[in-house]
């Protein structure tokens, strides 16, 4: 074998992670929350970059074939550009929705109720200590002793003012345990039956397990009556203090695409709101063609590549995610027309095959990503699910789902269907789907099983 030193020519493909394709890579997966966060880092960096307004035309990208723009004599060219001076970016839009009226929190709530009280100032000091322990749930997280010790009281005079603070609305607040919150919120119920106290003390696991018939059996009673009360039981609120929820407690979506029905055919139209459109700042193109300072022409020209591919990659984005969304359209029309039954399988490699991407792209563009459609807001997600056999074809899981739903709604409540029995009523409707997973989309569903989804 020959070892030599030789020049020669060879010609090979790769794929280069470009700085500019990775910038885009990144902006697509983005949900509409970091891409917010993300455009507002850009507007606070580069001076060149602006939202557009609704009534003025967005940047048309299309002008520019290449990054290397010399846009001095761009400008100069597209001199029909109206002046508008610069927007401080500091100031904020402010209108009436972005006010909302506060509501107390539970420790507000109850710190209100306590000061109607006639208390002396070291029971009312005990009061303040043993609410300001009161978790969101309304239960109190540390025991009488510890108050005791730390208002140096005595553990009676604790428990006295414990037991004015379990007397506030909403009632069950300040239990030290479920059994306790229940039973708080029966004892001054007077229409009730006598056997309520007694099995909440001594059968509340039995109650969550629906064994009727043990807790009939010890308590010497009919059924009926135990079904009554275990009825009554549930209907009480095991969390009181949830009712209070505060402001900083509420999450928003905003969907990144909306679909319409517009003159009986379905639109697709990509929310503003998550991408915004951009714009170059008027004020800095007459900067650059009046100006004649070398380092400012080579700031500007920098930052103005910068916006380019800034804006260049988000509208890419948008039409990226509307072509993803028009193929989910064209797939999962049929839920669109009939509902959650109708839902059809499909995968990724699907909707890649159908607008000519690939795969990971579309994952990219569905992760995280919302749509409001007129059956109500879904993860784009949603729409793919994997399929089971049936003498028609294939068959969505999730409309799977929403036929085993619908059948144990129907079901006679004495006597509700096993999964085995489940698992044969879809075999009758042509559907071949084993009990194992009939269980396991019941525990999706958060449906009991048949032994406590009955009723006597």
């Amino acid at each position: 074998m020959r070892l030599t030193y030789d020049l020669t020519l060879e010609q090979t493909q790769k794929l280069v992670m470009t700085p500019e394709l990775r910038q885009a890579i990144e902006l697509l997966q983005l949900n509409a929350l970091e891409l917010k966060d993300y455009i507002a880092q850009e507007l606070e960096e580069n001076p060149i970059l602006e939202i557009a307004n609704n009534e003025e035309e967005y940047e048309n990208i299309d002008k520019y074939t290449n990054n290397d723009v010399d846009w001095k004599d761009y400008f100069e060219k597209f001199d029909d550009i109206s002046y508008r001076p610069q927007t401080d970016k500091n100031m904020k839009d402010y209108n009436y929705e972005s006010f909302i009226s506060y509501e107390p929190t539970l420790k507000e709530h109850l710190l209100s109720q306590l000061n109607l009280m006639s208390l002396e100032n070291r029971e009312h000091k005990i009061g303040v200590a043993l609410i300001e322990n009161i978790d969101s749930r309304g239960y109190l997280t540390v025991t009488t002793e510890e108050v005791s010790h730390y208002t140096n009281s005595s553990v009676d005079e604790v428990e006295i003012i414990l037991n004015i603070i379990q007397n506030f609305e909403p009632l069950g607040v300040g239990a030290r345990s479920l059994r306790e919150c229940l039973l708080i919120q029966v004892r001054e119920k007077k229409d009730i039956g006598k056997y309520i106290n007694a099995i909440i003390d001594n059968y509340l696991e039995d109650v969550g397990h629906n064994r009727i018939q043990k807790i009939a059996k010890e308590l010497a009673i009919e059924a009926r009556l135990v079904q009554e009360a275990c009825d009554y039981i549930k209907k009480l609120e095991p969390k009181p203090g949830r009712t209070f929820g505060t402001n900083e407690d509420i999450r928003y979506i905003s969907p990144d695409v909306e679909i319409k029905i517009i003159d009986g055919e379905f639109e697709v139209i990509v929310n503003d709101v998550t991408g915004p459109r951009l714009n170059i700042n008027n004020y800095y193109r007459e900067l650059l063609k009046t100006n004649r300072d070398k380092n400012t022409m080579d700031f500007l020209n920098e930052k103005f590549n910068s916006a380019m591919w800034i804006i260049r990659s988000i509208e890419q984005r948008r039409n990226t995610i509307k072509k993803v969304v028009e193929s989910i359209l064209r797939f999962q029309k049929d839920f669109f027309l009939r509902g959650e039954k109708s839902l059809q399988p499909l995968t990724l490699k699907d909707v890649a095959e159908d607008i000519d991407m690939h795969e990971s792209t579309i994952s990219r563009a569905t992760n995280g990503k919302y749509v409001q459609t007129p059956r109500g807001i879904f993860e784009l997600k949603y729409f793919f699910s994997s399929s089971l056999e049936s003498d028609r074809g294939g068959i969505s899981s999730t409309s799977i789902k929403s036929r085993l739903k619908d059948i144990i709604d129907r079901e006679d409540p004495k006597k509700p269907y096993s999964d085995s029995k489940l698992s044969n009523i879809f075999s009758d409707q042509g559907i071949n789907i084993s009990r194992r997973t009939i269980a396991k989309y019941r525990d999706e569903l958060g449906i009991p099983s048949s032994n406590i989804r009955r009723r006597y």
